[in-house]
């Protein structure tokens, strides 16, 4: 069967669409990218993949779910660099992967889905669906700071497209007394003033998902990321799930 007709028919595309996917390099079968539309394979014995997702086999049934990943797992079925959000989709059956990763120490919301498709429309950049981050850090918001961060930046190779920030709440440095272990000569405890940082919190958005974006443009602006959570993508987001937590969607 020709490999244009064979994507069409699991719902990745039309058939004028999944040519353009084939023909953007985006299809590889048994590990090698193609381009030619018109490519024989055999859907029962190759292994195809659009964007890096296998194909749904024929006459699986399409599943989709949204789980809020916790700090600490990683978004593979390897457990060599940790615990993996598999553990938590233990009573899932079909073979669904992530339209979008995590790093292993953010969280927030994560869809899996063994719908290319619906992965190809979710992560593809041309789609342009909004992914939204809250972002606890510390150091300097003031407007230049912002507007770093809203500028594009390079990640292997690629330009991004900019971001939107909006600061939720600006960290301020603040000045406290403290006890320390000496005494006066009347006996009572010495205090020393000591400064501390309150940490700000920005709302981050990008219509693309490249590796690390947000912890690299906060870097690239002098900021250190202490919180890092993906509250929504597109029109889904985490409400009614607590850490660990997953449903259906359709």
């Amino acid at each position: 069967m020709r490999l244009q007709k064979v994507l069409a028919e699991r719902g990745v595309a039309s058939r004028r669409g999944s040519a353009e996917i084939i023909g953007a390099g985006r299809v590889a079968v048994n590990g090698a990218v193609v381009d030619e539309p018109g490519l024989r394979v055999d859907p029962a014995v190759d292994c195809i993949r659009v964007d890096g997702v296998d194909l749904p086999v024929d006459g699986e049934a399409t599943r989709t779910i949204v789980l809020y990943k916790p700090r600490g797992y990683i978004c593979s079925r390897s457990d060599t660099d940790g615990k993996t959000v598999y553990e938590l989709l233990k009573d899932i059956s079909e073979r669904i992967v992530p339209a979008g990763r995590l790093d292993k120490d953010s969280e927030g919301l994560l869809l899996l889905s063994n719908d290319g498709g619906l992965i190809a429309h979710l992560t593809h950049p041309r789609f342009g669906q909004e992914k939204v981050y809250r972002v606890t850090v510390s150091g300097s918001l003031a407007p230049e700071i912002v507007a770093q961060l809203e500028s594009p930046i390079d990640i292997e190779g690629y330009t991004t497209v900019p971001a939107r920030v909006t600061v939720v709440k600006r960290g301020n440095s603040r000045t406290i007394e403290q006890p320390n272990s000496r005494t006066t000569k009347a006996g009572m405890p010495r205090r020393e003033r000591e400064a501390r940082e309150e940490r700000g919190v920005i709302e981050v958005v990008l219509r693309e998902g490249r590796n690390r974006q947000v912890r690299r443009l906060c870097e690239r602006s002098g900021l250190r990321v202490h919180r890092l959570v993906r509250t929504r993508v597109g029109d889904l987001s985490l409400k009614g799930l607590k850490p660990g937590q997953w449903r259906d969607i359709r």
